[in-house]
This record gives C-alpha cells, sequence and structure tokens, in this order.
C-alpha cells in the first residue's frame, strides 16, 4: 500500500482505542460521535479490515484492531516527543539541569537560583532530581552534576570538587548535657548516616570515622541505626535535634553559618569519589549556558576553601 490512511482518521483511532467509547473520545477530541464514527469507517475502508466491534453498549477492537492500536500509539508518542524536543530547541530562554536529588536539593538549587537572579532572571530554570543517569540528548538536559563514579568520561567530562563529611548536630541536641570533650563522646547520642548502595559506594560511616581516630566504637550499631537512603533527609533529622549527622561540608555551609548547625570536631574524611559535570553536545549553543558553566566551574573551585572554612568553625 503506498499511500497512509488519514492522518485525522489515525489520531482519532487512536484516541478512540484509549476510551473504548464514542462518547468518551469525542469529548476528548471535543468533536461529534458521528465524525468519530464516521472517520473511523474511511480507517477501516482504507486498511480494508475492520478495527472495532460492538459489545452492547461499548466499543472493542478486534485483534487487528488491538494490534494496529499499538503500532498508531508508538507512532503518535514518537510524534509527541519529537515535537517537545523541537520545542526545547527553539526555546532560547531555558536552561536544563540534572542532579542527584541531594546534591539538587542542597547545593545545585540555590547556586543556580542565584545565578538566575544575577544573569537573567526571566530565563526558565528546569531543575531534575534523578540517581538515574539521563540521556542527555534524547532529554535535551544541558548539564549534568554527578557522583564521579557514576559518569561516562566524555570529552565534556569536568571534576568539581570532592567533599568531605564531619560530624554536626543542632545545638538543642546538646542541652541538658555535659559538654563534649572526646570525639568518643558521641557514642552516646544518636548516630544519623546515608547509604547509597547499591547505586554507589556510600560516604565514609560513622564506623570509618571512629576508626580512623583509633577508637574503638565497641557493639555500638554503627552501621544500621538511623540510616537514610538520601543524604538530605540524614541532614534535615539532623536539624530537628534527632542525632548528630556525618554531614556533607558542601551541603550545610548556610546551616553552620546560622548556627542552626554545630560542628563539635573538625575530624573530616573525605568521600570516595568527587563530584562530576558532564553537559549535551549542543549546550554551549546558548550564551546563557557558556556564563553558567564558567559560573558553576569558578564556584566548584571555592569549594574545597569554603569547606575549610566550614570546619575552622568546629567547637574544638
Amino acid at each position: 500500500m503506498d499511500t497512509l490512511p488519514p492522518l485525522r482518521a489515525l489520531q482519532i483511532f487512536e484516541t478512540l482505542g484509549h476510551s473504548q467509547s464514542l462518547q468518551e473520545a469525542a469529548r476528548r477530541l471535543q468533536i461529534t460521535p458521528g465524525a468519530i464514527s464516521q472517520q473511523l469507517r474511511l480507517l477501516e475502508e482504507t486498511l480494508g479490515c475492520r478495527l472495532t466491534y460492538k459489545e452492547g453498549k461499548r466499543l472493542r477492537l478486534t485483534a487487528a484492531g488491538v494490534r494496529f492500536h499499538e503500532i498508531c500509539t508508538q507512532a503518535f508518542e514518537l510524534l509527541r516527543e519529537g515535537q517537545q524536543e523541537m520545542e526545547r530547541s527553539r526555546n532560547t530562554s531555558l536552561l536544563s539541569i540534572s542532579a542527584l536529588p541531594s546534591m539538587l536539593k542542597t547545593w545545585m538549587a540555590p547556586l543556580a537560583f542565584q545565578w538566575q537572579e544575577q544573569y537573567d532572571p526571566e530565563l526558565t530554570l528546569h531543575l531534575k532530581g534523578s540517581h538515574a543517569e539521563p540521556d542527555l540528548e534524547a532529554e535535551q538536559i544541558d548539564f549534568r552534576i554527578t557522583y564521579g563514579q557514576a559518569a561516562a568520561r566524555p570529552r565534556s567530562f569536568t571534576e568539581l570538587y570532592t567533599d568531605r563529611v564531619v560530624p554536626a548536630c543542632s545545638p538543642s541536641l546538646l542541652q541538658g548535657h555535659a559538654a563534649l570533650r572526646h570525639p568518643r563522646d558521641l557514642l552516646n547520642y544518636p548516630l544519623l548516616s546515608s547509604d547509597w548502595q547499591p547505586r554507589f559506594t556510600s560516604p565514609p560511616s560513622w564506623r570509618d570515622w571512629f576508626e580512623s581516630l583509633n577508637i574503638d566504637s565497641g557493639d555500638a550499631p554503627l552501621d544500621r541505626f538511623r540510616v537514610f537512603s538520601l543524604s538530605h533527609m540524614a541532614l534535615e533529622s539532623a536539624l530537628a535535634s534527632q542525632g548528630f549527622v556525618l554531614a556533607q561540608c558542601s551541603m550545610i555551609e548556610k546551616e553552620v553559618r546560622s548556627g542552626q548547625l554545630i560542628l563539635p570536631f573538625s575530624h573530616s574524611l573525605p568521600l570516595p569519589w568527587p563530584y562530576v559535570l558532564t553537559r549535551r553536545a549542543g549546550a554551549f549553543e546558548s550564551p546563557h549556558s557558556q556564563d553558567f558553566h564558567r559560573y558553576l566551574l569558578n564556584r566548584a573551585r571555592q569549594q574545597e576553601q569554603i569547606n575549610q572554612d566550614i570546619l575552622t568553625q568546629a567547637l574544638s
């Protein structure tokens, strides 16, 4: 068959197959049931086979109709995806950023908002939090910030910084308790931690932290007590005075400076891998993407010093 069925008839059949009701399809398409019946007859005549049959008051798809509907649905989905991609490519006032959820919430989003206000408040930011590594080209994501362990290393790969973890707590957690004189005193408090497995190697644990100071934690359940899958959830628990957290320095700058969190000891451990930045091939076609890239790299270079500044604010 050289001639394809009319596009309008295909569109109506695809909608009809999802609703299996002339009235519901008519409502979705904002046309009359009679117009749907007319287009359906035209499609069946063009294909030379029955696509539907009546069962009581409902309209059902024949076996051939079910198969053809699957093909139509796939085709229209591709068309819709293509249309969305063209719309995104025409939108020169959009910056799309993907990052790990906790990184996005505590580090990336505040910086992106700050840059947006300075560069162009009218610019649209599309922020997507995801543990899964996205297809930057297919999803039209300009930049992806992820953990170095998970990232592929294309030419656009750039290392940002390696974070560190340090004990932190809300000041109210210590009220009414004896002053902390030695790191082993933390064993008297609930300990909050993050476990990123199996997707990533987890950040240093409390056991790692105590062992690095040659402190025997004894029978303390350091690897199973109040463990969170997301770093920002453990941090929020600490802010609610629910325990000490091994917090990433880059995620607690504001809270430490404001006094919402305090650091009883300055001893810290580095994460096993750095955070890294990748970008899609056409990201630099937009001037705002180039500016954001420069801004982000400059801010990442400052992070090591910021982390050191945070650690100097430890109580002891």
